[in-house]
Formats: C-alpha cells, sequence, structure tokens
C-alpha cells in the first residue's frame, strides 16, 4: 500500500465524508505547480476554486503571514489593530467602494450581505418588519450556511436541513422579465453570481447585469453581487461586473482570492449609507479583521495590482479559449468562460466528466468536474502561454483520443 493510500484511508477513517477528491494526496505547492506525496508534479487547474489567483504560496503573501504571526495574530474586535485599517482602505480603493466589513469565509461574508439587505429594508426603505423579501437566480452557489442552502434551487443541498430559512424568492438566471415580475413592495434586494461558478461557467447574456441594476435601482431594490470566485482578477477584470458599463453593484461580496488562498479572509463593500445599518454590538466574528489576515490581505491585493493580474487573465484566458476551441469531437458540447474562468460541458450521454477529470490528473492536470458534467477550468492567474498550450493538448488527448 501506497503512503498516499495510507493517508486516503486514514483521512476516510476520521473525517466525515462530505466530499469526493480526486485520489491523490497533495503536500507541496508553488506557482501553478503541487506535487504530491509520492513526489509527482501536477498543473493546477483548479485554483483552489479560485483562491490561489495569485499561485500557490506566493511569496510576498507568505511573507506577509510570516512576518505579522511573528507580531501579534489576533486581538478581536474588542480593540483596534494596526492593519485592519490599512487592508480595508486598500480594498475600498481597489473596489471604488465606501467601506467594507470583514468577515473569514465566503459563506460568512454571503450571511453579511443577507444581514445588510434585511436591516437596510427595514430601516432605510420602510419595508415592515419580518416581511422582507429577497430574489435569488436558479442554480446559484453562495455556500453552505443554513441560509444559504435556503437560497439554493439544488435538491441534494437542502434536502433534510429544513425547516429552511424563508424570504427568498427564486427566478430563472439571466431573466430580466422575470426579475421585474419578482419585485414587490416587500423586496429589498436581487443576490446573484455575475457568472454561475458551480453551475457550470454561465455567463449571462451581455448587458444582463447593468439591466438588472437598472430594474433594481428604479424598484429601490439593492443589488448584490456575490464575487467570492469571479472576483479579484478571475475573468480578466478586478471585478467581473466590470465587463459591462454601468453594473457596479449596490454590495460587492469577495472572498477566497481576497488572500491569495493563505489564510481564510472575506468581506462585503458598500456605500456609507448602507453600511450604517451597522451599529456596534449587531453583528460580527471573533476573527473577522484579525491583523494576520488583514496583513495577508493587504499583500494579496498588492500582488494583484503590482502583477497586473486581471489584465494577464484576460490575455491568457482569451489564448485558452482560442487553443480549446480547435479541439474537434463530438463530445464537446460548448466551451464557455471569460478570462481564465472557463468550463467544458460534455456531452451526457458520456456519463459525466468525472472520468475525464481522473484521466487529465494522469497526465498531470488537476480539475474538478462541476454540475456533473461540465470540466471546469481555472489555473492560478501566473500562468504563462506555454502552459496554457499544453493543457489544451492534453485535454485534446483525454477527449479526442480517449487516451489516459
Amino acid at each position: 500500500m501506497t503512503r498516499q493510500q495510507d493517508i486516503i484511508d486514514q483521512t476516510d477513517r476520521c473525517s466525515a465524508r462530505n466530499y469526493t477528491p480526486l485520489p491523490l494526496v497533495l503536500e507541496k505547492g508553488e506557482g501553478i505547480w503541487v506535487w504530491d506525496t509520492d513526489g509527482r508534479k501536477y498543473l493546477d487547474c483548479l485554483s483552489a476554486y479560485s483562491a490561489v489567483n495569485q499561485g500557490h504560496c506566493h511569496p510576498k503573501i507568505v511573507d506577509a503571514l510570516i512576518t505579522q504571526a511573528r507580531k501579534i495574530t489576533l486581538t478581536s474586535r474588542a480593540f483596534h489593530n494596526d492593519q485592519m485599517g490599512i487592508f480595508l482602505e486598500k480594498l475600498c480603493q481597489m473596489a471604488e467602494m465606501d467601506k467594507a466589513l470583514p468577515m473569514n469565509t465566503g459563506a460568512e461574508a454571503v450571511e453579511t450581505a443577507l444581514k445588510a439587505v434585511r436591516k437596510w429594508g427595514y430601516e432605510v426603505k420602510g419595508v415592515e418588519d419580518n416581511k422582507a423579501e429577497i430574489i435569488v437566480v436558479r442554480d446559484n452557489f453562495h455556500g453552505r450556511t443554513i441560509a444559504a442552502v435556503s437560497m439554493s434551487s439544488e435538491e441534494d443541498y437542502r434536502k433534510n436541513f429544513g425547516p429552511l430559512t424563508p424570504g427568498f424568492k427564486l427566478i430563472d438566471y439571466n431573466d430580466l422579465a422575470a426579475l421585474e415580475q419578482a419585485i414587490t413592495p416587500n423586496t429589498v434586494a436581487l443576490i446573484m453570481e455575475p457568472i454561475q461558478g458551480e453551475a457550470g461557467i454561465i455567463i449571462p447574456d451581455e448587458g444582463f447585469l447593468t439591466n438588472a441594476r437598472k430594474i433594481c435601482k428604479h424598484h429601490n431594490v439593492l443589488f448584490v453581487l456575490d464575487e467570492i470566485q469571479t472576483g479579484l482578477g478571475r475573468t480578466g477584470k478586478l471585478f467581473c461586473y466590470q465587463h459591462e458599463e454601468d453594473a457596479k453593484p449596490d454590495i460587492l461580496i469577495v472572498g477566497k482570492a481576497l488572500s491569495g488562498g493563505v489564510y481564510p479572509v472575506s468581506a462585503i463593500l458598500a456605500s456609507h449609507e448602507i453600511m450604517d445599518v451597522f451599529t456596534p454590538g449587531i453583528h460580527g466574528s471573533t476573527f473577522g479583521g484579525n491583523p494576520l489576515g488583514a496583513a495577508v490581505g493587504l499583500a494579496a491585493l498588492k500582488v494583484i495590482e503590482d502583477e497586473n493580474l486581471a489584465e494577464r487573465s484576460q490575455v491568457m484566458g482569451a489564448a485558452h479559449m482560442g487553443k480549446l476551441q480547435t479541439i474537434q469531437t463530438n463530445k464537446i458540447v460548448e466551451i464557455r468562460g471569460r478570462g481564465l474562468f472557463i468550463g467544458i460541458e460534455l456531452d451526457k450521454s458520456l456519463g459525466g466528466a468525472r472520468s475525464y477529470c481522473e484521466a487529465l490528473m494522469e497526465k498531470g492536470i488537476l480539475c474538478k468536474e462541476t454540475h456533473d458534467h461540465v470540466i471546469r477550468l481555472a489555473p492560478p492567474l501566473i500562468i504563462e502561454s506555454e502552459h496554457i498550450d499544453w493543457i489544451a493538448d492534453q485535454i485534446a488527448a483525454v477527449l479526442v483520443n480517449n487516451k489516459s
């Protein structure tokens, strides 16, 4: 039995089986590469679901972690620390927002946004107590908390977790007429992803975000974008909504790459008016805004900016899409993406994308199926052209030649 199998068996014995990972054990990462415990090298095309946009263990981010860890790691919000302010100022400047509220995980940031829009609805818009409605879209993914699964249309995410949180109204994604019809005087927000990642890299029509924002503004409804996966350079812009004019959200939710995969850091950003609904004691987190996470977050933002990672994603993504579209096979239904956020949808008769991801693993490429039939490709944004070509060649070999 190999060391990897020993570790997998140990994990299976001791851990709840809430994931079905590919059968390998990683122990080292650097840039776009990761290594397993047997010393095999792989190109990471998942980037921890876009958390390592800057690459694995970016030295500037790791240095910031080590330096801060030697000083002070946690103060709680009972006291000020010398890192949170400078981090949030940089984040607000890059996002062109007034204020940020820091949390830890993406799911926490989504929960924070939910609390913000409901409180705004009652205290600013004047919705009757406990009547607030939030519009969400089918096939969304906003996390795994009870509120997040209550927003979901995926039955497996919701099954046997009831009673679910009320107050959500589901409409079809990319449907402006449905949005208009769903709004009532009690509607406080529309919350959506600008590109649906877990649903299979689903991109709305050009102009959808701009028009959705206009509808929300007309009805005094907050327009909230979850950019936990799509933000911070992944789609070829710093934020995905910037692909359209006048699509800036009222609340922006960020996480994952906000720390470069080194430490859990997330936040929501909004105007003074919206953020002012939060008063002392109303919402918080022991670790949210801690000096260690703030130092890491600041370093992660500087790397994105200094290394022009959004622009790099745009150029490399266009090259990647161009190369992938040369693959000639009837196994592919569609290739769609923006920047380095790409999905290859396979014909459903093939039985799913999992076996193809396993075949790519054997060729030294790590990716993961999403929505059963889609291979998601999201390598670190520091990837080079030669690696883009190599990835496409291996995918072609697996899909066209049935070689693994």
